[in-house]
């Protein structure tokens, strides 16, 4: 009969009595002995399935990482785009502003080229004036000094009516006649139909040619207009009073006529 103890280990043990547990193969028993197997790789161990709570943190880790992303795409985008629009419109304001400022620049340009030519003319006629200023002063210096100065004018008017075989008759003022009495006489002593008279409403430095209707304006003022006309410009020969000439004595207003038979002649019709 069995003992007690051989029925006490052929009993189960129940799991709570089990310690560690590790998995044993018997060999292949043979006249030689025991063939021990060789010892097999360790199992890996089985693969656990996560808790609630990691599976939350690894979808919360997914979801930050996934968020993380798309903002930075996000902003790198806006970055992108924002910095194109600003860009456009810094263009737009730099070509806005350059647009008016070129525009100012013009409307600049043009006024100050007007006020330029304006500048210009108003400095050409004041120049002109000045100069004609200075020419009339010149002509009534030479003509106090020279008593001469007359004669070409007067040779030039007669000589183009003689040309033409017409009589002439020259009216001198009494100080001019004085002064050229001699030399007219000596110019046009094979002259004929010439006739020299003195006349005191003729100014002192010019004279009138006449021939059948037609005069020849020889008068200081009327040559100097023609003279200053042709510049563009009008001014009046006398300004002021002209000075009485020094040649001009009162007590011999006729001397040159009495040294010209033509004049002689006149008197006596």
């Amino acid at each position: 009969m069995p003992s007690s103890d051989t029925r006490h280990y052929a009993r189960f043990i129940p799991s709570e009595e089990v310690g560690d547990v590790t998995q044993w193969k018997f060999g292949t028993v043979t006249a030689e002995g025991v063939h021990t197997p060789p010892a097999e790789a360790e199992l890996p161990a089985a693969a656990t399935t996560p808790s609630a709570q990691e599976l939350a943190a690894q979808l919360q880790q997914a979801h930050d990482q996934a968020y993380a992303q798309g903002l930075a795409a996000g902003m790198e985008q806006g970055h992108q785009q924002a910095s194109l629009e600003w860009q456009q419109r810094l263009d737009d304001y730099i070509a806005h502003q350059g647009q008016q400022a070129a525009e100012r620049l013009q409307g600049v340009y043009q006024s100050f080229a007007q006020s330029l030519d304006t500048l210009q003319q108003q400095l050409a006629q004041q120049v002109l004036q000045l100069a004609c200023e200075l020419a009339r002063q010149v002509v009534r210096r030479e003509l106090a000094t020279d008593t001469q100065a007359l004669l070409p004018v007067v040779r030039e008017a007669v000589e183009q009516l003689l040309a033409e075989g017409r009589p002439a008759l020259v009216r001198l003022n009494p100080s001019d006649m004085e002064a050229l009495g001699a030399a007219l006489q000596a110019a046009f002593a094979q002259a004929n139909g010439v006739q020299w008279v003195t006349d005191a409403s003729v100014p002192a430095g010019g004279c009138l040619v006449e021939s059948g209707g037609t005069v020849i304006d020889g008068r200081l003022a009327t040559r100097w207009q023609r003279a200053i006309a042709a510049l563009g410009l009008e001014s009046a020969w006398q300004t002021s009073p002209p000075a009485e000439s020094p040649s001009a004595l009162p007590s011999e207003p006729q001397a040159a006529g009495r040294s010209t038979p033509a004049q002689e002649a006149t008197h006596g019709d």
